[in-house]
């Protein structure tokens, strides 16, 4: 599924591609892209059409384009969605879902994706203190670690409180959002953490150094169009990101670690993978029971 990087390498792309153009037509090819708007496709067209985007914006993995004051389309990419961005002559795409026509001519946005698991629906837009406002659906999902509105010492406050490892701390979107297993793997081989660490042991200045791990990981992805280990990421261009080529630890499995040399391991997690070098990232003593010997 893609990460914060690559949701934010397409949101870039539709902020160039589609913002300020209005909705000349919508058509819904696949019942399932709209699956979770809730009054159904054809309501799905009629709203959006006539529509002008505002602009594209993001939260975490989550994609929205304003259309209007108090809605907006949110996207979410699953495992294998792609927004495009075609000329309206292209033919269509052999898992094309949903085609926004625009009143300028100019190139469709289409909605892409092979296994369904994506899906776009339409939200009411709801204002958060400070000052951000966003889909209400995903009101509850915690800032992610490039946004301005991110508090470090809220962050570390709430980790630290949490009973459980810092791997699966970092994947709780309520804590920190847009952090998914690849961009997980590689900042906690940067910070030198095992993932099975315990959250509440970490100290305020490894907290600093993890979270700081996160942040450098994901602009380095973003600098080179995101992780793309297939076809199924690609940009609104159709284009593929190549930070795979500098990933550390994430797929390495047996393979040198860069800081040192040892081989890279791979356990099971949460039926997934974890990536560690097990000289940089030893994992931690088990913690015995408060009250025994």
């Amino acid at each position: 599924m893609p990460e914060l990087p690559e949701v934010e390498v397409v949101r870039r792309g539709l902020a160039r591609w589609v913002a300020g153009r209005e909705i000349a037509e919508v058509e819904v090819l696949h019942p399932r892209a709209v699956r979770r708007h809730l009054p159904g496709a054809r309501e799905f067209e009629a709203r959006l059409s006539g529509r002008v985007i505002s602009s594209a914006e993001r939260r975490g993995k989550y994609l929205w384009l304003p259309v209007g004051d108090d809605s907006s389309m949110i996207a979410h990419l699953g495992m294998s969605g792609q927004l495009l961005v075609v000329p309206p002559s292209a033919p269509p795409e052999r898992h094309l879902r949903v085609r926004l026509s625009f009143a300028d001519g100019g190139p469709d946005l289409r909605f892409v994706d092979q296994r369904t698991f994506g899906h776009l629906m339409l939200a009411d837009l709801v204002r958060l203190p400070p000052a951000r406002t966003v889909p209400e659906p995903i009101w509850h999902i915690a800032p992610d670690p490039l946004e301005e509105l991110f508090d470090d010492r809220l962050f570390a406050r709430r980790l630290r409180a949490k009973r459980t490892e810092i791997k699966r701390a970092l994947l709780d979107q309520s804590l920190i959002s847009g952090v998914g297993n690849i961009y997980a793997d590689e900042a906690l081989w940067r910070a030198k953490l095992h993932g099975t660490r315990e959250a509440d042991s970490l100290t305020g200045s490894k907290t600093a150094e993890l979270l700081a791990a996160v942040r450098d990981v994901m602009n380095e992805a973003l600098d080179q169009g995101g992780t793309s280990f297939d076809s199924l990421y690609v940009n609104v261009n159709g284009e593929s990101g190549y930070f795979d080529r500098s990933l550390a630890v994430y797929g390495r499995k047996d393979l040198p670690c860069s800081r040192c040399g040892t081989a890279v391991t791979r356990e099971p997690f949460m039926n997934r993978s974890s990536y560690s070098c097990p000289r940089c990232q030893p994992r931690p003593r088990v913690r015995r029971p408060a009250g025994r010997l």
